[in-house]
């Protein structure tokens, strides 16, 4: 038996079947594998309800029932998924589930490598990268500054960069551009641990600078402390390019979807602004609602530094620059200050 360690399942570019339940994987996966089960939910909870009321071996018949009928359908699909008959696979621990296909498929001429306790083994891996030391730089401005667009820069100029919204398909406000569905925190922190062993973690690594949530998605404890520890680095643009920038960003959203997204901040922006917001997006002038979130956001942001008790190692203004010429900028301080 060939066992592999979780993370070696990214770098093997072997497809990596899991056959955990939909349920299971829908929580929270290995990311790039693919979803292969032995079992559907309810028979998985078939299988657990007859495990703790009768015994092991009774559970292992039913679960012989429910696999039976299926032999031939999985090795047929596991072809349609892995036609050169190579794969990596993982349970829950590494146990009966990922044990028991492995065993069909082998038999079937499949080469197949076990994950070493299993997606629990992955999780585990999970929590311990995203515990590790980290040489991040953590980006902060107010909204509208434009700090995405000098992320991506600096990323296409060779930098080492962690796009914390792009991975939780959420900007971080009640005026949220993704229109994917959010991922689970689960699934986030997969997805973020798999970016991270894309990379040198002893190297700088940029980040912006994000809240303890990005939207529904929360971030890992101790890597959420790294990020508020490290190196800020703060950028600021003029007022009018940020309303310009915003405006540029949501131009094209319905008004009815601008709308629901003011009310969300309604208790905290106060009844009169809402009305004047609305009346704004309505009326199609959009810079005055802008201007009325803008209100909001950098009073929350600008409370936020006051509780953190940060000061910039550096600070930069981007009016009048692109993007470009930010991350260039910014790069060649790095560079300079030996980061």
């Amino acid at each position: 038996m060939v066992e592999k360690r979780p993370s070696d399942t990214l770098m093997n570019g072997l497809p990596t079947l899991d056959v955990r339940t939909p349920k299971e994987f829908a929580q929270g996966h290995i990311p790039s594998a693919l979803s292969f089960p032995l079992f559907t939910d309810l028979e998985r909870h078939e299988v657990g309800t007859k495990y703790k009321q009768v015994g092991r071996d009774e559970a292992v018949l039913l679960g012989l029932e429910f696999v039976g009928p299926k032999l031939d359908n999985y090795v047929k699909e596991a072809l349609k998924l892995a036609p050169e008959k190579k794969v990596n696979m993982y349970c829950w621990r590494g146990g009966m589930r990922s044990g028991s296909m492995a065993w069909l498929l082998r038999s079937a001429g499949f080469e197949v490598n076990l994950i070493e306790g299993g997606y629990k083994a992955w999780r585990t891996q999970v929590g311990e990268l995203l515990s590790s030391p980290l040489k991040l730089i953590n980006l902060g401005g107010l909204t509208g500054t434009g700090k995405t667009d000098v992320l991506k820069e600096l990323s296409a100029q060779g930098e080492q960069v962690l796009d914390l919204e792009e991975l939780a398909k959420h900007t971080g406000s009640a005026f949220n551009a993704f229109e994917e569905e959010q991922p689970t925190t689960e699934t986030f922190e997969n997805e973020l641990a798999a970016s991270l062993l894309q990379m040198d973690m002893t190297q700088p690594i940029w980040v912006e600078d994000e809240s303890r949530n990005i939207g529904k998605v929360f971030l890992h404890n101790a890597f959420f402390a790294s990020k508020d520890t490290a190196p800020f680095v703060l950028v600021n643009r003029s007022k009018e390019e940020r309303v310009k920038a915003i405006c540029e960003l949501y131009g094209d959203v319905p008004k009815e979807e601008l709308i629901a997204s003011f009310k969300k901040i309604e208790r905290r922006i106060g009844g009169q602004y809402l009305k004047a917001a609305i009346q704004n997006i309505e009326d199609g002038v959009l810079p005055s609602a802008a201007r009325i979130a803008l209100r909001y956001y950098d009073k929350a942001y600008m409370h936020s530094m006051g509780k953190k008790d940060r000061k910039p190692v550096f600070s930069l203004s981007l009016t009048g620059k692109t993007a470009t010429e930010a991350a260039k900028a910014l790069q060649a301080w790095r560079q300079k200050t030996n980061l």
